[in-house]
């Protein structure tokens, strides 16, 4: 209406020049039924071009784009990185297919920058709240309990507690010498009394454990009443970690641990592994046995105290009876005076729990299928891919220390079912989570090396397990590289290029130097600028640069 009131203004304007010359302006008469029918006279037809509307093709993108990091976020929560970062690839790379690239327009330049940044937050977020770099959680040592229940006070077994004791080993003889010893059967009765909750879990908790221990000492030729020593040392808890520092099943001590070739990196915790750790404890114990002149019971104590001190207790006593050497505190720990008779109270009910009047359900073994990682990569991706919950391969694989598998080739148990499907992914997966390790230098210090590398200090904190930021000369700093949507460690050049499927193309990050490409690619800084026709040292977040042909 505002335009056609202008156009009547105009045009009332031009009647009224047109009649300044007559002696008389003629007055146009209105029929007041159609108020309309004189401008619809004098302007019919167009009055001007329409103007179409055509649709902002960037806005278009961007919302697509940003729809895309949207789904992805979502799948993110749900613990789906794999899903994930397909959005996540497919927002980024919706920008950068455009013609010009994804800094060709300011606000695609500024899109393309925050959905980057998002991304990246979403994966830091993950290294600080948890994610790769987390070190799993470690369960008290049942060792540890059992000890602080022996210095109370201990009420007097029953009264047939000895009887039954006694028709036990007169009905089965055991390979160990089991004596009817005071402090045995007062351990027989602890367990069938106050501690008969922490019994039965370990109990129950061992079953799925004893057809592979079994197994185990009956190939290495160790008696299988020792099955049931993890019952004291760790209830059959694969992480269970002792005050002491003693780990696993087994609680072994990390220098025993690697005499007996268990082994310990950042990534995983061979103590652990219940089938590596059982076979490194049957041929411990066996040894053990041997130096000991074949006395079960001195060699159970230097399980518990080590070798050197039993000898030491030996001489001192003038004895190399056990009995005779724990009958006082002169000689030994209270804690392998009290180990010794514990264990074998655990042996006699173990071998023989409804007699004790304990119930146990069959020994039914752990099942599980074996898959071969060639890289790092997180458990939830595989979890993903297998349609499990993490927790259940965590269960299956406690010797990871963190939720990844190892810089290296690692044979993975996985559900029944699963192997099939996790190979298949693997044979074409190319987001193997990348570390690098920096030695530390004279006069460097965590801020430095935070800075070189583009994380902040507390980031490489939280990778290294650090407590403070100190850091000394020739200390080995991991510096973890996230391979994120957006931020790809490598990614094949796009057929239609023109370029070799062989050429590598790596997508630049926050915190990228062309120096620290050229490391992480094992080539010089003068390749990459040859390569990618630099005549500077600038790259921008978001640039391909070709790493590789």
């Amino acid at each position: 209406m505002e335009l056609r009131t202008r156009w009547l203004v105009v045009a009332c304007a031009g009647l009224a020049i047109g009649c300044a010359t007559r002696s008389m302006p003629v007055q146009p008469v209105l029929s007041p039924a159609q108020p309309e029918s004189f401008g619809a006279e004098i302007f019919d037809g167009p009055i001007g071009h329409e103007i179409p509307l055509v649709p902002d093709h960037v806005a278009a993108v961007i919302a697509a784009a940003e729809a895309e990091f949207t789904a992805g976020q979502a799948e993110w929560q749900r613990a789906r990185p794999s899903a994930a970062r397909a959005h996540f690839d497919r927002a980024v790379e919706s920008l950068l297919a455009l013609p010009g690239g994804a800094r060709s327009e300011p606000r695609l330049a500024a899109a393309f920058d925050d959905l980057l940044e998002r991304i990246s937050a979403l994966e830091l977020d993950g290294v600080r709240q948890g994610g790769a770099l987390a070190e799993a959680r470690s369960e008290p040592a049942a060792i540890d309990e059992l000890l602080g229940e022996t210095a109370l006070e201990r009420p007097l077994p029953a009264a047939t507690t000895a009887e039954t004791v006694a028709a036990d080993l007169a009905r089965a003889v055991p390979a160990i010498p089991i004596p009817a010893h005071a402090k045995v059967i007062s351990y027989v009765g602890l367990f069938q009394g106050r501690l008969r909750e922490f019994m039965q879990a370990g109990l129950d908790r061992g079953q799925p454990y004893l057809p592979m221990i079994t197994r185990v000492f009956r190939e290495e030729g160790v008696p299988l009443e020792l099955v049931y020593v993890p019952l004291v040392e760790s209830a059959f808890k694969p992480n269970a970690l002792s005050r002491a520092g003693a780990r696993g099943m087994w609680q072994f001590m990390l220098g025993t641990a690697r005499e007996h070739d268990l082994e310990q990196t950042w990534f995983v915790d061979e103590r652990s592994d219940p089938e590596k750790a059982t076979v490194a404890a049957a041929r411990y114990l066996k040894a053990l046995h041997a130096k000991f002149d074949g006395d079960w019971h001195r060699a159970l104590a230097s399980y518990n105290a080590g070798p050197a001190r039993l000898q030491t207790a030996a001489r001192r006593a003038k004895s190399t009876d056990f009995w005779i050497i724990s009958a006082t505190s002169r000689y030994l720990p209270r804690e392998t005076r009290e180990y010794v008779p514990m264990v074998l109270a655990a042996m006699l009910i173990g071998r023989s729990p409804e007699l004790y009047g304990f119930q146990v359900g069959p020994a039914a073994p752990r099942v599980y299928e074996t898959v071969t990682v060639p890289d790092s990569v997180g458990l939830a991706t595989i979890a993903e891919w297998a349609e499990v919950p993490i927790d259940e391969l965590r269960a299956l694989n406690p010797e990871l220390r963190r939720p990844i598998t190892p810089a290296s080739s690692h044979v993975l148990r996985v559900p029944v079912g699963t192997a099939p499907t996790i190979e298949s992914r693997l044979a074409s997966f190319t987001e193997f989570l990348k570390f690098r390790f920096h030695q530390v230098k004279a006069g460097e210090s965590l801020t430095s090396i935070a800075r070189k590398y583009g994380f902040s200090v507390r980031q490489l904190r939280d990778a290294n397990d650090l407590t403070s930021s100190r850091v000394t000369r020739n200390q080995q700093i991991r510096i973890p590289d996230r391979p994120a949507a957006g931020s790809a460690s490598a990614l094949q050049t796009p057929s239609g290029t023109g370029s070799s499927t062989s050429t590598q193309i790596y997508r630049v990050k926050a915190g990228d130097t062309l120096f620290s490409i050229a490391r992480q690619f094992e080539t010089t800084v003068d390749v990459l600028k040859r390569l990618n026709q630099l005549s500077g040292d600038t790259i921008r977040v978001g640039d391909r640069l070709t790493v590789r042909r």
